[in-house]
């Protein structure tokens, strides 16, 4: 049980005791209507709806022959009403006995009696590029919803949509609302500065967060989303990132879709290739995983679908995240508070003690934490974490200017994954030939292309392929495919980490990893679009 249902608790039985008193000073009989309120049959036609929200009474029991009419009333119901209702049922042979409920067991009654009607609201459009007036309608849709529903209407509407972001952007004027669908932002409506506090209002409470904080601030939530015709009933996470502006506090909502069916490698767009060198790595018990990328990259989504396919009840797993964006069944799973002062070394230290065959680490940041992880790696444990790099190659780089020359970290780590996110075309695609300055940088992106690799043909004309809008599909993309790039450390590349290569700069590493059979993640792209995956414009816009 919670704090606030312990709160509530506590709440009621107040109010029933001061309930029971009153009864006994005026000389009624008092009801205490818990375990009564939401089974006792309703009466129609002994009061209207009008009538009970008057008197603030409510009927408990239809008289007959002898028996009395029986009503809840409360120490809002006027005097008059009861002697009124007394003489009207005195008159037909019958009385009228009244008890005393409380206020909240009256409002329990009128819920059934009287139930909320369930408003339906238009659901958001998302505006192309100078689209004002869809702005201005789901604005004006904004307006009307109640201040107690904005916020969930507003995750409701990006969750449908695929958003995996909420952007609330303060301006002079207005409050900008835009959601990120396929790696995209796109506007969605203005909210008033008075409407934007009752959101604001209703976010600090659900994810701990001030609303007059002068620093950044980071919180957490969590939703349960209905069934709706195209999807079945699902869970959110939400990680909540405030910042303050010069206008006021924005905000971003991440939103994780909690389905472990979607943690799955093939499913997130890991071509067989991929696959196989990352099925091959993980089979070992030991050694360690980077995944590189910036934030929104799809590293945390590749990882936590590592995981799950190692996931096995002959596995112990622990993970350490900040915080835990995904909850999987039979993985132990550790929030780090690294802003409290929590570091992913300690907790790894204190983890280590319980022998697992795998850990995750949410991310190396420092020094201590990669001679840590570097140490687990090297004493029997598989660990997989994220490093922020703009490459493999960049990232490998970085983490000898962090450790220095190190032969023990050339045995612990074994493969390093640079990973991107583009939009996917949809299949109603318009196919265009590329010109000739285009045609000749994918020549040269694709001329060093590694042996083994399926080289498409590009000597001749080259047949690339741009969106088409339509009423379906506004943007002409539907969902997102992975760019990938993997360093699998060899002897060559344990090279540079023995000191026996002098230059460890990112371009030295990505040759040698070419000549040993890396993909970039450029070439990556350009195949992907030339197979009509994608568009060069996402290639360029992402990388």
């Amino acid at each position: 049980m919670d704090t606030n249902d312990k709160q509530a608790i506590r709440f009621r039985e107040t109010d029933e005791s001061a309930t029971q008193k009153r009864a006994a000073l005026i000389g009624i009989e008092y009801l205490d209507t818990r375990g009564i309120s939401s089974t006792a049959p309703l009466l129609d036609g002994v009061l209207t709806i009008e009538q009970m929200y008057q008197g603030k009474l409510v009927p408990l029991k239809k008289g007959g022959d002898r028996d009395p009419y029986v009503y809840g009333v409360t120490s809002d119901t006027p005097q008059s009403l009861t002697r009124k209702l007394h003489d009207d049922w005195a008159e037909k042979a019958t009385n009228a006995k009244f008890l005393l409920i409380s206020k909240a067991g009256y409002r329990e009654f009128m819920q059934r009696y009287d139930p909320p009607k369930e408003v339906v609201y238009d659901d958001v459009e998302i505006a192309k590029e100078g689209d004002s007036e869809t702005i201005d309608a789901v604005s004006k849709t904004l307006d009307t919803v109640r201040t107690d529903d904005i916020l969930d209407y507003l995750i409701d509407q990006a969750d449908s949509l695929g958003a995996s972001d909420i952007h609330v952007e303060n301006q002079r004027e207005n409050v900008r609302i835009r959601f990120r669908v396929d790696g995209a932002l796109h506007s969605v409506a203005n909210l008033t500065h008075e409407k934007y506090r009752i959101l604001k209002a209703s976010l600090a409470t659900k994810a701990n967060i001030s609303t007059a904080s002068e620093d950044a601030q980071s919180g957490s939530m969590q939703k349960a989303v209905p069934a709706r015709a195209d999807t079945a009933e699902h869970f959110l996470n939400m990680r909540i990132e405030t910042v303050p502006t010069v206008y006021g506090q924005d905000v971003v909502i991440r939103l994780f879709n909690f389905d472990e069916t979607l943690l799955d490698l093939g499913k997130i767009g890991v071509n067989e290739r991929e696959r196989a060198q990352i099925d091959e790595i993980v089979s070992h018990p030991r050694g360690m995983v980077l995944m590189v990328g910036p934030t929104g990259s799809g590293k945390s989504t590749t990882l936590y679908s590592m995981i799950n396919a190692l996931n096995t009840p002959d596995r112990k797993i622990v993970t350490l995240e900040d915080p835990v964006e995904f909850r999987i069944p039979g993985v132990s799973q550790i929030p780090v508070n690294t802003g409290g002062g929590q570091t992913f070394a300690d907790k790894l230290r204190a983890v280590l003690r319980l022998d697992p065959d795998i850990v995750m680490v949410g991310e190396i940041r420092d020094n201590d934490t990669a001679r840590t992880t570097i140490q687990a790696a090297i004493t029997g444990h598989l660990v997989l974490s994220t490093f922020h790099a703009e490459t493999a190659s960049a990232a490998f780089s970085r983490m000898i200017d962090m450790i220095g020359i190190n032969p023990i970290f050339s045995t612990a780590i074994r493969l390093v994954v640079g990973q991107r996110l583009v939009r996917k075309l949809d299949d109603n695609k318009e196919s265009y030939r590329a010109d000739e300055a285009t045609s000749k940088w994918i020549r040269e992106v694709l001329s060093d292309l590694p042996e083994g690799i399926e080289k498409p043909n590009v000597d001749g004309e080259i047949t690339l392929y741009k969106p088409v809008i339509s009423e379906e599909s506004p943007f002409g993309y539907s969902g997102r495919v992975v760019l990938m790039e993997q360093l699998v450390v060899d002897e060559e590349i344990q090279k540079f980490l023995r000191g026996e290569i002098a230059d460890a700069h990112a371009e030295t590493i990505e040759k040698v990893a070419k000549q040993q059979g890396m993909v970039t993640m450029v070439q990556s792209g350009v195949l992907r679009a030339l197979a009509g995956e994608t568009t060069l414009e996402e290639i360029h816009r992402v990388l």
